[in-house]
């Protein structure tokens, strides 16, 4: 893991077209902004693994009844 220190107002950039800006820090709170294009999706991890569960539930044998449950 990179751990870099920013201030509000600052910036980093990934992989060329995605910029992450700190816009508020507030006690333990960081509120960051992301401009990244349309094609890259961005999750908070909590979603993501969710996302994930529910993939490799919908893959097991006994994924239809999961995903009966959803509806």
């Amino acid at each position: 893991m990179l751990a870099l220190t920013r201030r509000k107002g600052e910036s980093l950039v990934l992989n060329n077209n995605i910029e992450v800006t700190i816009l508020e820090i507030r006690g333990d709170q960081i509120k960051i902004g992301i401009t990244a294009p349309k094609e890259v999706p961005i999750y908070r991890k909590e979603v993501y693994l969710q996302i994930e569960d529910e993939n490799k539930a919908a893959l097991n044998p006994n994924g239809a009844e999961a995903l009966k449950k959803l509806f």
